[in-house]
């Protein structure tokens, strides 16, 4: 450890120009890391061809095979062999690349896969016959005539088979064909008029579709809301918001999830920047702002979310994999996320996911049906009103049981008739009308369509919280000025970039100036945080900068201290409330935005449709 070891030998180094295969290779280390990143760049040449079709085969992961096939525009024998070129490619003539429309753009992909792999290609071109071409290694064989109806077939066998060193670092087929998976059901979302087939066709097993896509149709909405109910699923499409909002250029059109409908990690969240998946921090960084007041650390929304904007005002040749993005003006497209989205979240008022219903109805347990043979279950009519009311009279109970009602938790409201003319029956409501609260605490509704049960602590707790928002936006937030300065030693260019949103800061109750160099001087807090350590607090505003671009940190100290202030000033549980004050609730919950959840994400509200109910008791 002692001694003086050089990286490239004792002699004097002497350049040289590398062979055409060994810089394939190279190539092939930053574009190709794994199956799942040839099956991307085959995927994408297809679409960049004009594919309406793709079928995928995949054996062992992607490891010993990948086949490409689709309905695109071909190649003809003459383009075979310089498609096979580096730096060889249809989609750019290489004068302006901020103009860059298509998936590829580099002319990398085929001579970097057939640098590490036995890479084969059929194509055909409309008006032209069918030729084949094979490269083993780097080495690249004669163009042949081959049997083709339209399009182009990309076979990879025995990937990384010239470099046996990179098989050392793949993960087992299971996981390689899990991360193929995804790359696929990223690409279909992108496009949605497309059909997209994933087959695993591995040895020493029937042959079996691992996803299926087929074209959608309809207008841009509707064909990506079914794309994305095959590829997220249905309780996504379900409990999902429309998104569409512009501003200076940037479009962002999706869907995204309701805080009820949280997932425990990121993996539900997908970015589009012109149609292409991108994984860019600062974009991630903006979903998670725009969820940050409705959901605890520990959950993560779920979104597919697609920015387009003129090609100039966003670079993609950033990333050897295209897969982060550069924006012109990053705050604008930032700035756009957080609001569209939150725009959205406030539109939706009380909303909250229906699979909240979905798991109460999971965990009622209705009787075991009887087995064949048994006896017949009886189908009773549901009866009308007229029949319903003199029922309940029959059932009344007699004089002096009322009494007894005083010693249960349970408790019900007589139904309130309005008798003027533009009265609007309670129950007609989104929320319904009160009936009954039980362990002084949930408040049971009835509307036209079910019931719905409200958690009023955490219902008036959001209430609340909202209010005391509104109060802070309108007349800003107080600041408490310190009897004697806090000093922050920093390094220069961390006090430069706390300096810079030093106004943004003050609006929050932090008020800064500079101090020297690399020292900050802290002279007013947020009053409401009361003592705190404004040394600690820059620090982890420098830390959210540096991981998300934006800090939050200020911003989430002051509504965290409004939330407890929300939680002690709201409706206790165990407290009895009138009819009058239980549909006053209800009222409120359905003019208030983010009523449907509490403020840490949780639902404040179960609704139960009629038909669920009966279904349980085996009416239906």
């Amino acid at each position: 450890m002692n001694e003086i070891s050089p990286n490239i030998g004792q002699e004097r180094p002497v350049i040289r120009q590398l062979e055409e295969t060994a810089i394939n290779r190279i190539a092939a280390g930053e574009v190709v890391e794994r199956p799942a990143s040839a099956v991307k760049e085959l995927v994408e040449n297809a679409l960049d061809a004009g594919a309406r079709r793709i079928e995928v085969d995949i054996a062992d992961g992607g490891k010993t095979l990948i086949r490409v096939r689709d309905d695109g525009c071909g190649m003809t024998a003459d383009e075979l062999p310089l498609a096979l070129s580096r730096h060889a490619t249809s989609k750019i003539d290489g004068s302006d690349l901020l103009n860059i429309h298509s998936f590829g753009f580099r002319g990398e992909a085929l001579p970097s896969l057939g640098s590490v792999g036995r890479l084969t290609i059929t194509s055909r071109a409309q008006g032209f016959d069918g030729v084949e071409i094979t490269v083993s290694g780097g080495g690249i064989g004669a163009v042949k005539p081959a049997a083709l109806n339209r399009g182009t077939v990309v076979e990879l066998r025995d990937l990384f088979y010239a470099t046996p060193a990179r098989l050392k670092f793949m993960r087992t087929d299971r996981a390689e064909a899990q991360a193929v998976g995804d790359v696929i059901k990223r690409l279909a979302m992108a496009e949605p008029f497309v059909s997209f087939t994933l087959r695993d066709v591995s040895e020493g097993r029937e042959p079996r579709t691992v996803f299926r896509a087929d074209a959608e149709s309809g207008d841009l909405f509707d064909a990506l809301h079914g794309r994305l109910s095959q590829v997220l699923g249905r309780e996504f499409a379900e409990n999902s918001l429309r998104i569409e909002a512009e501003r200076e250029g940037i479009a962002m059109t999706g869907y995204a999830a309701l805080p009820t409908y949280s997932r425990g990690s990121s993996v539900a969240q997908y970015l589009f920047v012109n149609g292409r998946p991108v994984r860019d921090k600062m974009l991630y960084g903006a979903l998670r702002a725009a969820y940050h007041d409705f959901l605890s650390r520990d959950r993560h929304p779920a979104a597919a979310l697609f920015l387009e904007c003129a090609p100039k005002l966003v670079d993609v040749n950033v990333h050897p994999a295209k897969s982060e993005v550069r924006f012109r003006d990053p705050g604008v497209a930032r700035g756009l996320l957080v609001s569209g989205l939150r725009h959205a979240l406030a539109e939706a008022g009380h909303r909250a996911s229906t699979t909240v219903a979905g798991a109460t109805l999971g965990a009622m347990r209705p009787e075991p049906m009887p087995q064949a043979g048994g006896a017949r279950v009886y189908q009773m009519d549901r009866p009308g009103a007229s029949a319903r009311a003199a029922s309940y009279q029959m059932q009344a109970p007699e004089a002096g049981f009322a009494e007894m009602q005083s010693a249960y938790s349970g408790r019900v409201e007589p139904e309130v008739v309005e008798t003027h003319e533009d009265a609007v029956a309670p129950q007609s409501l989104p929320l319904g009308a009160a009936r009954a609260q039980v362990h002084e605490n949930y408040i049971v509704a009835q509307t036209e369509t079910g019931m719905v049960i409200v958690d009023q602590h955490a219902a008036h707790e959001r209430l609340v919280y909202e209010k005391l928002k509104r109060q802070m936006a309108e007349n800003g937030v107080a600041s408490q000025a310190l009897l004697i300065p806090e000093i922050v030693e920093l390094s220069s260019g961390e006090a430069g970039i706390l300096l810079d949103m030093a106004e943004e800061l003050a609006r929050l109750g932090l008020v800064i100036e500079a101090f020297g160099p690399g020292s900050i001087a802290v002279r007013e807090t947020p009053a409401i945080l009361g003592p705190c350590d404004a040394d600690k607090m820059l620090r982890d505003v420098l830390d959210e900068l540096a991981d998300m671009g934006e800090s939050l940190n200020v911003q989430a100290k002051i509504e965290a201290i409004l939330s407890r202030v929300a939680c002690h000033g709201s409706i206790r549980s165990g407290r009895r409330m009138s009819g009058e004050e239980m549909n006053a609730l209800l009222r409120e919950m359905e003019a208030t935005p983010h009523s449907g959840q509490c403020n840490h994400g949780r639902p404040t509200y179960v609704e139960l449709k009629l038909s669920d109910i009966e279904r349980l008791f085996g009416r239906t």
